[in-house]
This record gives C-alpha cells, structure tokens and sequence, in this order.
C-alpha cells in the first residue's frame, strides 16, 4: 500500500477529487457533509491500473483546522497538492506548501481541479512555480474534473508514476505509530488509526503507549476495512486495543516498539525558516500527528533548543514543524538533532553548544555521538536512533576511543598517587577510583585496569595484596621471633606500638594474611588458629575455658576471643553449661 495526503486551499476539491479516485466518502461526520469542507481528517483508497493500493488522507484546508491538515500530513511520505482552476493560488495553498516544506516532503502531484469552469493553465503555472520553491521540486501536473471525470485516468496514471519513486519503507524497523483517531467500536473496544510508516505491526504484539509508558496488546488489526494478522509499512491501520481504555489515548499520541524510543521533553534541533533569533518565546511542534506547545531558547543562526510542554518519542533526524498558532504562520521546519541533549548551566554554554550543534547534520552517527557523550549505553544510543555497530567497554557501555586511552592513563595516576598517599593499603578501593573518575558504573573501572595494575578484594593495586610495607614486614617479623616459643601469647598493646605496630599498621598486616586479629589490639600469628585446634583436640571433651588457657599456655585475653572465633568458624561447639567441644580435628 502506499499512502498519500491531500493539501490545498479550502473548497479547492480535494474531497471531490478523492471521491471521484475511490468511489469512498471521505467525509466522516454529518457537519463536514452539511458544510461542504473538511472539519476532520477523512481516509480512503483505491486500485491504480499497475495493481498498486494507494490510500488517500484527505486533510482540512479552512486555516481553522490546520492543526488537523498537520496531523495527517506528519507521518505521510507523499502529497497532492490540488489547485482550483478557477481561483487559483490562494493563502492555505501557500500554509499547506509551507508545511509540506517544513516536514521536508519531497514526493507529489500537482492536480488542477475544475478544470471545466476554466482554463488550468494560468493556475498550473502559478502553483509549479510556488511547489518548485520546495522540498518537492519539480512536480508533475495533472488537470481534471471531478465533476466530469475529465482528466482522472491521466491523474491515476500519474499516481502510479508518483508511488513507483517513493522509497522502500524499513520493515525491520521499530514501530511508532503516531494516533490521528482513536474511538469504541461495540464488542472490540478501544481501536486507533494512523500510518505505519516504518515496521511491522502483528496481532498479540505487545506495544508501548508513549504518553503513560504502559504495555498495551493489540487485539486485532484492520487494513484497507479488512482484518488482517499482519500489517507492514507504510499502510493506513486501525489497531484494535485490548483492555486499554478510549480515554487513555487521543490523537497526538503513539503506539512504540517496548525499549525503542527515548521519550524526551528537551530538544535540540535545526529550524530551516524564520531566523532563530525572531521566533516568539512560545510555539507549537508539530511531529506525527501531536501537537504540542515548546518553549524556544535560541542557540545560534539556525539553531534552537525547544522546551516541550509533554514529553514525546522522538529520535535524531525527525522532522517538525514549529508554527504560531496565533499569527497562522508556519515558522518553518525543524530538523531534530539531539534527543538528550547537555544542560546549560554555566556561562557560555549556549553559545559553546551552538558551535557544536553547527557541525550536526541530523543524521545518526555513531562516532560523533561517542565523541560527544564519551560513554554511552548501547539502549541509550538505539532509543535516540542512533544504530550501534560496536563492541562495547565494559557490560553494555560504549566509549570514545580517545577517551577511553585518556581513562586508561588517568587510572595509573590516580592508583599511584593513592598508593602514595596511604601506603599501608594493598591498593585503591574501586568505588574510590569510580568517584575519582566520575565513571557511572565500577564495571567500567574493572574494565579499564591493565598490567601492572590488578583488582583484588574490591581494590586496584600495582602490587600483590599480600605484600607489606617494609617497615611493617619488620615488625611482623619481630613478632614472630619473640614469640616462636610462645604461639598462643600475644603482644600487650604498648608493646605492639613499641614493635612499629599501630592500629594502621595492624590493619595492612591483617589485611595481608601476615597476622591475625582476634580483639581490638589483640593479635596472633596466623597459624596459631589451626595450632590452638591440634591443642584442644588433644583434651578431654568436653573441655572448659580453663582447661583450654592451661593447655594452650595463654591469658585469658586472649583465650576469650580464640575460642569465640572457632566458636563462629564451626569448629568448636559450646555446649549449655560453657563447656565446649572440638568438632572438626
């Protein structure tokens, strides 16, 4: 299916025109039908002689219901512009062309209506002149009658013509079907219409409603009045909506692929049109079938940053349109350039931003976005339209090649000026680094260490974390000289201080292995533990504290907190009257 907006002036024909095309009434309401005009957007479709289904959406043209023509022009690839033969170009012809351009449609037809109350010509030329000042270029024109059928079968030959150069729709790409209807149908619920632009739709698919971020399962699907199973790009579609009440959705809102879009209220963006520096504070963005109040702050000649009243899925490289409702004046188009764009908070900033957003073209990049953003999740990047086609860093983090060298050499630095600074620790703890680098998650941290550095115990060292400071070493070493004969006594705490030993010192020694800390200033060394257990295996169980300070030929300093560690380690029991029992040998 291909699918195709009118647009023109009020009372031109575009109605007529499409009724003559189809044999459909386009018209919905009974007010439209009394008022001969268009109040809301209206659809239909027809079989051209290749075979191919074009389906129309017949837009307003009185300048009251621009917001509707806005809605269903947003997400459609290709317009008719129709031009009465009669009154030829007339305002709305121009706000219609005007929004056309800002959108950057760049496929039509020009078709000049009621060519049988007068000559096509003067008006023909006029119109191809204004449309040649576009984003469509050069048009083809098409004079007819709906009233005589003059001219249809040139204009369905056209058509054909016109859908053979549209570009192929993306089938593999996530769905965001902007909602132009949304009603009750008796038995079925809540159903919405739009045009599937990109992307496969299935029914049981499980979607996400962009305004609230809720799932919603589509029930049914409808195409051209018939239900289908399946519908891909482009087509009109009504999508039938289980358990979702009418009032939780209304035109302006979507149906997204889960995970796929990045729901922003603050836009970065190119304004083709009025100068940036002239736009009124307050607009309204117009994207897909939404419209929307912004605030602007412009950034530079072109460059402008929009405030918007609600968040919405947009991605880098959309299309807009910003217009003042109040002046009925399309300020021009806007292309989107950064969906998650820096805060401006210091002075400067603004104009910094601009130089960076002057070198943007809207297109995806990859690389620019790693430059700019240094790391990034990969999500982060798809939900903005940015495709990825890297290895990650660390988890599903991307990095700038360049920063991350910059990362790399700064964990040296800071791991050896930590090692500097507190020297009786076996390295910097990683959340420390984390902090110092500002990264957002330790696996980047882990990520980034290298030979000679190693993570070990939660910290990033350049030695092994059994190695002591040599004044340390000493001191152990003293320890264990003096007390050889006497592995179950331990050094009063002056002693310790007179060793070299403080509590820093019996923290890196701990730390180590080198000693073993039973009580605040209570040491041993390490192998005393599985000593003191060949010991009390040797008594008669059960066995009391007594017997135990007795055989193990130590203070009860120290025989209290031994006996208490075994205790935890499960290899004595205490039993209810104190007495206790070795239960591994």
């Amino acid at each position: 299916m291909f699918v195709v907006a009118t647009a023109g002036h009020v009372d031109h024909g575009k109605s007529t025109l499409v009724r003559a095309l189809t044999g459909m009434e386009p018209d919905r309401w009974a007010e439209e039908r009394r008022r001969g005009m268009t109040i809301d957007l209206g659809f239909a479709w027809t079989t051209l002689p290749s075979g191919a289904t074009i389906a129309f959406v017949d837009v307003p043209g009185h300048e009251r219901f621009v917001p509707n023509m806005l809605a269903g022009v947003g997400p459609v690839p290709a317009a008719l512009i129709v031009v009465a033969a009669d009154e030829g170009w007339m305002p709305q012809s121009a706000e219609h062309l005007a929004a056309l351009d800002a959108l950057g449609v760049g496929h039509g037809l020009l078709v000049v209506t009621r060519a049988d109350l007068a000559d096509p010509h003067p008006a023909a030329e006029r119109a191809r002149s204004e449309i040649a000042a576009s984003s469509l270029g050069a048009v083809e024109t098409v004079a007819v009658s709906g009233l005589t059928g003059a001219g249809l079968p040139q204009l369905r030959a056209a058509l054909d013509r016109l859908v053979a150069r549209l570009p192929e729709p993306v089938l593999d790409a996530p769905v965001r079907l902007w909602v132009d209807r949304s009603f009750t149908v008796r038995g079925s619920g809540t159903v919405v219409t739009g045009t599937l632009g990109a992307g496969r739709l299935r029914v049981g698919d499980t979607l996400e409603l962009a305004g609230a971020g809720e799932p919603v399962r589509v029930r049914g699907l409808h195409r051209l009045g018939e239900a289908r199973p399946e519908v891909s790009a482009v087509a009109r579609v009504a999508v039938n909506l289980r358990g979702t009440p009418r009032d939780r959705l209304g035109r302006g809102d979507a149906l997204l692929t889960p995970g796929r879009f990045h729901r922003t209220d603050l836009v970065d963006v190119r304004l083709s049109g009025d100068p940036a520096a002239d736009l009124p504070a307050t607009l309204t963005l117009h994207v897909g079938s939404a419209a929307v109040p912004v605030r602007v702050r412009p950034l530079g000649v072109d460059t402008v940053r929009l405030r918007l009243a609600r968040p919405l899925p947009l991605l880098v490289g959309d299309r807009a349109l910003l217009r003042d409702p109040g002046r009925h004046h399309v300020c021009g188009g806007v292309r989107v350039l950064d969906v998650a764009p820096p805060p401006l908070t210091r002075r400067g900033a603004a104009a910094a931003r601009a130089a960076v957003l002057a070198e943007l073209d809207g297109r995806p990049d990859l690389a620019g976005e790693l430059r700019r953003r240094r790391l990034v999740r990969v999500g982060a990047l798809r939900r903005m339209g940015v495709p990825v086609q890297a290895t990650p860093v660390a988890g599903d983090w991307l990095a700038d090649p360049g920063h991350w060298r910059l990362l790399g050499d700064q964990v040296t630095e800071e791991v050896t000026r930590y090692a500097r600074e507190h020297p009786l620790e076996p390295g910097m703890p990683v959340d420390a680094l984390r902090q110092r680098l500002a990264l957002p998650d330790r696996a980047l941290v882990e990520a980034l260490v290298r030979p000679p550095l190693r993570v070990h115990g939660g910290r990033v060292g350049t030695t092994a974390v059994d190695t002591l400071p040599d004044p340390v070493a000493q001191a152990v070493r003293r320890v264990r000289a003096e007390y050889a004969d006497h592995p179950f006594r331990a050094p009063e705490a002056d002693r310790l201080v007179e060793l070299g030993l403080g509590p820093r010192e019996i923290g890196a020694a701990v730390r180590a292995g080198a000693l073993l800390r039973l009580a605040d200033a209570v040491v041993l060394l390490p192998e005393a533990l599985d000593a003191a257990v060949t010991v009390l295996a040797g008594l008669p169980q059960p066995f009391t504290l007594s017997a135990a300070r007795q055989a193990l030929d130590t203070t009860r300093r120290v025989a209290v907190p031994l006996l208490e560690l075994l205790d935890r380690r499960g290899v004595t029991r205490r039993l209810p009257d104190d007495a206790r029992v070795v239960v591994v040998s």
